[in-house]
């Protein structure tokens, strides 16, 4: 077990439209993953979707996130207050 890889667990909750990352745990391959993802974060029947990812292709910024994330602040476009949603749309 100590040789197996770490895997980062998504599920999909019934209620949620996105997958939120609840924990991580070791298996030998994809489909142990997401087998034991089931039988430990899903026990009360509460997910309907479950992704793993092996924690080594898992990568994140590491700059200095005030300077790394500037440069969205002078494009307006990119703020969704900038445009007007139809009342029909929903889940935006």
């Amino acid at each position: 077990m100590k040789d197996w890889p770490l895997w980062e667990v998504f599920i999909r909750s019934k209620q949620g439209l996105s997958h939120k990352h609840v924990g991580s745990l070791h298996a030998a391959d994809a489909q142990m993953a997401i087998e034991n993802a089931r039988d430990v974060y899903c026990r009360r029947n509460e997910g309907i979707s479950i992704w793993v990812v092996e924690s080594k292709y898992m990568h994140a910024s590491t700059e200095d996130a005030e300077a790394f994330f500037d440069p969205a602040n002078d494009k307006i476009y990119r703020h969704p207050t900038f445009y007007d949603l139809p009342d029909e749309v929903k889940h935006m």
